[in-house]
């Protein structure tokens, strides 16, 4: 089957879908993908490392960007959908799939105008514009939360959780968290990194000293921000223990070898969180449209698994006394740990491409290698 994604920008919407392709050709090896984004998401750097190929359209973001540069992403929309009509005819797509951002309105629009099946995926508990605006064209929605159901056709929504790369499980079977006998933190804020939590992280390192030859730290900085927390770290004295990155492509080895998590609240970082039952200090992001991060954190804290800390009241002091406190109490660790896997879901690629071969009418046999059931392994937890 040929399959063309619309997916990129973030890695919020470009891992998902990454987890998909994987999982279609997991069940159907004959399937091809192939992924549709811009030069100005992460997709060009991110894909040739997962080894899928790329098309580029002409694609701008909408919401956020004040009304100048919303006329014009509107203005781009015309050669957008040219090029992805194209684009479609030349792949002779047979299944389009959407997964939400700027990319995704020209290319479901074009498979709607050429009768190519098509689906979208929603990972957020309140929905995205992109998503809202093509529900009427989908055949199908997935969504993550049952919250997001309301702003789609019913008959049409389908409720798995997000899907997320095999390797957050599969790999971590018999996986121990921390290093050398110390305890691993893992920090990242998102796929471009986060001003504020390193800043914050930084701001925390001196009151981390009595925990220095305990503790190993993995920090994805972003590229922005990557030199001078680098050498914050080494002024404090951390370098020997840290590994600062500006990006970090073998995520689910991160996060496998955590104890404790310190992150923002995007719904793809939190479902590869609860499956691998990790405990964290989550820090939403305060400008997501529709505050989308807060509200997912709220059920991590809500269950137990997590502790937030919102942006506004962030400071180091704070932050290093959050991290002490959830490190040296392991009896706690562990239950958050649990309570965080409770959450999780590790079938939700698998049940939306059963689905999608359905719609399309494929045969394909679910077991061919013995996951054809719903997952319940998860990472390894707190050590």
């Amino acid at each position: 089957m040929n399959i063309v994604v619309a997916a990129g920008g973030t890695g919020g919407h470009l891992y998902p879908a990454v987890a998909l392709a994987r999982e279609f050709i997991r069940q159907d090896p004959a399937s091809a993908v192939l992924f549709v984004g811009t030069e100005r998401g992460i997709e060009s750097k991110v894909l040739p490392r997962e080894g899928f190929a790329l098309a580029k359209i002409t694609a701008k973001p909408v919401m956020g960007r004040g009304v100048r540069r919303a006329v014009g992403a509107v203005l781009a929309l015309p050669l957008g959908l040219w090029q992805s009509i194209a684009l479609l005819r030349a792949r002779r797509a047979q299944l389009v799939i959407g997964i939400g951002g700027y990319t995704s309105p020209p290319v479901l629009v074009a498979a709607f105008l050429l009768g190519i099946p098509r689906v979208i995926l929603e990972p957020n508990a309140y929905p995205g514009l992109a998503n809202k605006v093509l529900g009427p064209i989908a055949d199908l929605v997935f969504l993550a939360f049952d919250a997001a159901a309301p702003y789609f056709r019913r008959a049409r929504v389908r409720v798995v959780g997000t899907p997320i790369r095999r390797a957050f499980y599969d790999a971590g079977e018999g996986a121990v968290s921390g290093r050398q006998g110390r305890k691993t933190l893992l920090v990242f804020g998102g796929s471009q990194g986060a001003h504020a939590i390193n800043q914050a992280m930084v701001e925390a390192l001196p009151h981390l000293r009595a925990e220095r030859e305990g503790l190993a730290v993995i920090h994805q900085t972003g590229e922005a921000d990557h030199g001078w927390v680098k050498e914050a770290y080494r002024t404090a004295g951390f370098e020997a223990q840290a590994e600062v990155v500006p990006f970090l492509f073998d995520m689910p080895r991160a996060v496998q070898s955590a104890d404790l998590v310190v992150s923002r609240s995007g719904a793809v970082s939190l479902a590869e969180l609860t499956a691998c039952g990790k405990a964290a200090i989550l820090i939403p992001l305060p400008t997501a449209i529709y505050h989308h991060q807060e509200r997912n954190a709220r059920v991590m804290e809500g269950a137990g698994a997590a502790v937030v800390l919102l942006q506004q009241d962030l400071t180091g002091p704070k932050l290093a006394q959050t991290i002490e406190a959830l490190l040296g109490d392991r009896d706690r660790l562990l239950s958050m740990g649990g309570r965080s896997r409770a959450l999780g879901r590790t079938d939700s690629a698998e049940s939306i491409v059963r689905d999608c071969l359905t719609l399309v009418g494929g045969t394909h046999d679910v077991d061919k290698s013995g996951h054809g059931a719903a997952r319940t392994r998860s990472c390894g937890g707190a050590s």
